[in-house]
């Protein structure tokens, strides 16, 4: 076999293309998602049992069906019931119902382990529970849970390439039909193991980065 990156040169424009569709949509699930996984984890750590039971019926839900499964019920099933959304709106969908599932767990623990002292402390300055979770509680979750969330972006990244079984041109989808333009599927899924692992690495510093600078003032009071 000959080796020929060459010939995937016309084409390159044409991947970019996918590959800018799958950070798109990446980036607006990860926003879906923690959206979510916030909603569910304030459920979780709610004291109505009514609002646990349904948090916790939707976590074990969507963290024990396959992702493709809940994708094509979405884009399948949905239009039997006369609900029509386009390809790219569905996956986002899908991705961040499937995300927040993860994201709540994160939250929720970064919730759990705030020190109990903080939350005293702004009752005793007179502030409201409800001013107390959303402007220190929530906060606070949300920066330990940096590093977490970011492994859920990488594997919502991961996971992305499903999307292609939905007639969704993304990185995925772009490469197979470049593939079945070139007939050079070696060199086409080389230049695709290479995409992935560009993406998640650059997720990874950035998130890395993202949480250092956020948590600057514990490392220091560390140091």
């Amino acid at each position: 076999m000959h080796f020929d990156l060459s010939t995937l040169l016309p084409h390159l424009g044409f991947l970019a293309r996918g590959a800018e569709l799958t950070a798109a949509a990446c980036a607006l699930s990860l926003v879906g998602s923690v959206f979510m996984g916030a909603l569910v984890a304030i459920a979780r750590t709610s004291a109505s049992a009514l609002l646990r039971r349904i948090a916790f019926v939707y976590v074990d839900l969507f963290r024990n069906v396959p992702f493709i499964v809940q994708l094509f019920f979405f884009y399948y099933g949905l239009p039997e019931l006369g609900i029509y959304i386009d390809a790219f709106t569905t996956g986002v969908v899908a991705l961040s119902i499937a995300g927040g599932a993860y994201a709540s767990d994160i939250i929720r623990a970064g919730i759990l382990a705030i020190d109990q002292g903080i939350i005293d402390a702004a009752e005793v300055s007179g502030l409201s529970r409800r001013k107390i979770f959303t402007r220190i509680v929530l906060p606070i979750a949300l920066r330990t849970s940096v590093r977490p969330l970011g492994s859920v972006l990488i594997n919502m990244i991961l996971t992305s390439s499903i999307l292609s079984t939905i007639t969704l041109n993304e990185l995925t989808g772009s490469a197979q039909i470049v593939v079945s333009q070139t007939y050079r599927p070696f060199e086409v899924y080389v230049v695709l193991l290479c995409a992935y692992a560009a993406l998640t690495y650059l997720v990874s510093l950035g998130v890395t980065l993202l949480h250092r600078h956020l948590n600057r003032d514990m490392m220091e009071a560390v140091d």
